[in-house]
């Protein structure tokens, strides 16, 4: 099943995206959870998914803690997205891993707008760290019936260096929670292989965030440096049951002309159906 996430056209209304994926024909939405009130209003998302015959099938927990009514903290954000999942019968929901040091976070703006990361020197730790740390994920979605997918995170250079900011982010330590959301962009700024990756964490991988690479991450399947294609091509042959959504960032889009828009939302659909057909 191909979903669009409606992060790929976060500036737009959900309305707006939901149309462009019905006519772009994804077969499914995924829901990132943020500060908008649509994003998390049962009545309205039920109302889309029906107006435009596209399911919600993934709702992405949100990633900072700027939602207006809900908890601050990531365990309270992952139990309110359990919950919004529940009321709107959404199977699963991705969480991200929590952060191992606290840093402040800024954007350079010259002949290219860059995003920044200055580390302060304490670790942090908490609830949701010692959920994931014990069973407590399992344990949460044997009660909630919900599937929840950890993401991989993606490293930050810091002085030429990468800078790991999260705990339980290598392949050893992924492999201890039950089901795994594959982000295939943050895979690329370690330098790693998603078909390697994958071949090596595939009894745990429920779901796949698609997404090339090419020094900046969220680039549209077809265009980057991480060989895609393959990583299709093996998941057709292994009969893979999971869901995969097309996950970029509006600057790797045409946004500016909703006509071309359209066109790359296509291009990166055919590229993904075409390699799962081989």
């Amino acid at each position: 099943m191909l979903l669009l996430s409606t992060g790929s056209l976060y500036s737009f209304g959900l309305s707006r995206v939901f149309a462009l994926a019905a006519h772009a024909g994804y077969d499914g939405i995924e829901i990132i959870v943020d500060p908008r009130c649509d994003s998390r209003d049962t009545a309205y998302l039920s109302h889309l998914s029906r107006e435009y015959n596209l399911p919600i099938v993934v709702l992405h927990s949100p990633f900072m803690p700027n939602v207006h009514g809900w908890p601050s903290d990531q365990l309270g954000r992952l139990k309110r997205t359990i919950a919004l999942a529940q009321e709107l019968d959404v199977p699963k929901v991705v969480t991200h891993l929590p952060f191992r040091i606290w840093g402040i976070m800024g954007h350079l703006y010259g002949r290219s707008i860059r995003q920044f990361m200055i580390p302060l020197p304490w670790i942090a730790r908490g609830p949701y760290y010692e959920l994931l740390k014990g069973t407590g994920l399992k344990e949460m979605e044997l009660e909630t019936g919900i599937t929840i997918g950890v993401e991989n995170m993606p490293s930050r250079r810091i002085l030429g260096l990468n800078l790991n900011g999260y705990w339980f982010n290598n392949l050893s330590d992924l492999a201890r929670f039950p089901h795994l959301t594959l982000d295939t962009t943050h895979l690329g700024t370690w330098g790693l292989d998603p078909l390697t990756v994958y071949q090596q964490l595939k009894d745990r991988i429920v779901h796949i965030h698609l997404a090339n690479y090419d020094g900046r991450e969220h680039r549209l399947p077809p265009d980057g440096h991480l060989q895609l294609g393959s990583l299709l091509t093996q998941l057709s042959k292994d009969g893979y049951k999971g869901t995969i959504t097309v996950e970029a960032d509006p600057s790797a889009i045409r946004v500016a002309n909703e006509k071309e828009c359209l066109e790359d939302l296509e291009r990166a659909l055919v590229f993904c159906r075409e390699h799962l057909a081989k």
